[in-house]
């Protein structure tokens, strides 16, 4: 537009975009099958992580979204149909309240398929689940599988701070092997 109504004389952005920067990106797996394993393994073994192990294997084992899965209520477990109904995430704000929000995504709402492995952990969670005194309803749901010691539910920076403390300490573990 500018050149057609004479205003500069050249383009300077007539050039194509791969002969100035190289695509030097190369495609990565976040966390290999074996560490993966390995992870599990150690989370399973240790005393104080292994009552964490079925929402980690279930996190693993669906690609939920921790806010999702934190987010998620008895009733959204379709153990009949075999499928987990995903329409919603738990977010809690700076000022510590907890709200229920859509997913990320129109495509984020959805069923994720659960396998038998799967469905064995979330009884296993609805089964172990500590009974608090006044059950939490975060914007008309109740029943979150996870609660946290002030039973609230447990939202995704308590997640975060599990994977980071167990990887952290199965360097720890390996470093001490080592020696």
């Amino acid at each position: 537009m500018a050149m057609d109504d004479d205003l500069i004389r050249k383009n300077p952005f007539e050039f194509q975009l791969a002969t100035v920067v190289v695509n030097d990106s190369v495609t990565r797996e976040a966390i290999t099958r074996k560490q993966e394993r390995e992870f599990l393994r150690f989370i399973k073994e240790d005393k104080h992580f292994c009552k964490y192990y079925d929402g980690i294997y279930i996190l693993f084992k669906t690609g939920l979204r921790v806010s999702e899965f934190c987010g998620l209520t008895k009733e959204d477990i379709k153990f009949d149909k075999e499928r987990i109904k995903v329409e919603h995430q738990l977010q809690r704000k700076r000022d510590m309240e907890y709200v229920i929000e859509t997913p990320k995504t129109e495509k984020g709402v959805r069923y994720v398929p659960m396998d038998e492995d799967v469905a064995d952990c979330f009884k296993r969670i609805i089964e172990n689940r500590k009974k608090p005194k006044i059950e939490p309803m975060i914007d008309s749901r109740a029943g979150f599988l996870f609660l946290d010691k002030n039973d609230m539910p447990m939202v995704a920076l308590h997640w975060e701070n599990i994977f980071s403390i167990s990887e952290k300490n199965i360097i720890y573990i390996r470093c001490r092997c080592l020696l």
